[in-house]
């Protein structure tokens, strides 16, 4: 059987083999040869490591310049600040790992930070991974790496012990493997279906759930549900000659009209309407027609995340029926990705549908109004953004009051969503094959996470020194 795939415009056929279950089975126990479940144990850096400031300084060269000193001040706050911005200094030294060549649809930058909650168009709250910025094919040992080293990170950030921060770290290897197993047992629609909504959260974790959790995750529950472009409306516009308009708050919002002059501002605006059908031709037929239904009233530049500061990133304020209908849309820069250099370049020849079809192929359900476009930037230059709404319900978890027993059992629902995530695009029956039974696996990547965690400290102590010494110009408190 052959399938066809078209990449803009270019369509090229690539065969479609459909091994047995055993056959599957056996790759993976083969895939051992390639690297030993308990090589994963193993980290050391490369005597040719690059320097982790170097490789942030070249992040940071095609990056906004006045936002980059706000990137360095928020990844120096403390070890796992730090590492959430390190994704492309994690992909270089994960590079040098051993993995078994067993290749999914990856994260790229699975730390538990970017798990959390949103709207599925079905006005269901999930649970599922929520950022694509990284997203490419490659090892799957690569995003579980960094989602356990982020629990070793953030538990260390929290004063947990060394006992409790690896039974956390091993309970969530546990969970990606015993996940991975049980996905490797369903039929391919089931495991596409399988998805991690408010009823299942409740279901197979809240027996495990104190009860200040449990009102904890209500209370949690009921403050997504009110995120959204009518909370978004009130808090960041302000009516200006009968018409809303977003505020300005700078440096973390800017308003167009504040970026340029103002014959510049109109002519800009103008074209939005251009740049506008071109992302709508990038949605379903039907959300197409929805779109319609609102108008484009206002533009800011916005300051988002720890990693991503200093990349465009846009707020696109529209409004439809009256001004109690708002729509608020993010537009986010979408570059290479920091894996690039080691797995290769992506088929799509925009990186903004890369970000797009890598995030329907990982998520269980997606943002309505996720779409990609090319635009030429207010500095006259090229680049390539994706676009979802800027608030739908979105929550991610609050590492800083985590006790270790909430961070486990998290880390279990981590483990369980990031191996169905990789069961929809990789083979589930050959990674559970090669997982085995056993705990060799959980107990390899538990040492590996402990040890990254101590590079990881390295490497936010020489960010410090470089901003000290003057190296590195660093914001704090924004």
């Amino acid at each position: 059987m052959t399938t066809v795939e078209v990449d803009n415009g270019r369509a090229h056929a690539e065969p479609v083999s459909h091994p047995s279950p055993a056959e599957r089975a056996e790759l993976g126990r083969s895939a051992r040869s390639n690297a030993s479940r308990s090589s994963h144990a193993d980290w050391a850096p490369a005597g040719d490591r690059p320097d982790p400031i170097d490789l942030l300084e070249q992040q940071a060269a095609t990056r906004v310049p006045e936002l980059v000193p706000i990137r360095y001040g928020r990844m120096a706050v403390s070890p796992f600040a730090f590492f959430r911005g390190a994704a492309y200094v994690m992909a270089s030294d994960l590079a040098a790992t051993p993995v078994s060549e067993l290749r999914v649809q990856l994260c790229g930058d699975a730390h538990l930070s970017n798990f959390g909650g949103f709207a599925s168009p079905e006005r269901e709250l999930l649970f599922d991974l929520n950022d694509f910025d990284e997203t490419l094919p490659g090892p799957w040992e690569w995003d579980v790496k960094r989602l356990l080293a982020s629990m070793a990170i953030a538990g260390r950030d929290r004063g947990f012990s060394s006992k409790q921060r690896r039974a956390i770290v091993q309970g969530t290897a546990e969970a990606y493997r015993l996940s991975m197993r049980q996905l490797a047992e369903m039929g391919e629609l089931a495991i596409w279906y399988e998805r991690v909504d408010q009823r299942l959260l409740t279901e197979r974790f809240g027996p495990e759930a104190t009860e200040r959790q449990a009102k904890r995750f209500e209370k949690t529950v009921a403050k997504a549900k009110t995120k959204d472009s009518t909370r978004a409306f009130a808090k960041l516009t302000s009516t200006v000659d009968g018409e809303p308009r977003i505020i300005s708050d700078p440096p973390l919002i800017v308003p167009v009209r504040e970026l340029l002059p103002e014959g510049e501002v109109r002519d800009f605006e103008a074209g939005i309407q251009t740049l506008l059908a071109d992302y709508r031709r990038t949605l379903p037929a039907e959300r197409g027609r929805l779109f319609d239904r609102y108008r484009f009233v206002d533009l800011a530049r916005k300051v988002v995340g720890v990693g991503s500061v200093g990349t465009r990133a846009w707020v696109i304020l529209m409004i439809g029926r009256d001004s109690g209908d708002p729509l608020f849309l993010q537009a986010k820069e979408a570059r290479p990705s920091v894996l690039e250099p080691f797995v290769g370049k992506s088929e799509f020849g925009n990186q903004g549908q890369r970000v797009v079809e890598g995030q329907k192929l990982m998520q269980a359900a997606s943002d309505i109004f996720l779409g990609w476009l090319r635009t030429t930037g207010i500095d006259g230059k090229r680049r390539d953004f994706y676009i979802r709404q800027l608030w739908d319900w979105k929550t991610s978890a609050e590492v800083q009051s985590m006790l270790p027993s909430g961070m486990a059992l998290y880390g279990r629902l981590c483990g369980w969503t990031l191996a169905r995530a990789h069961a929809r695009s990789g083979d589930s029956v050959a990674i559970a094959s090669y997982l085995g039974g056993g705990d060799s696996f959980d107990r390899a990547v538990t040492e590996f996470s402990e040890t990254y965690a101590d590079q990881n400290a390295r490497d936010h102590l020489a960010l410090l020194e470089a901003i000290e010494s003057g190296r590195l110009e660093a914001t704090a408190g924004i």
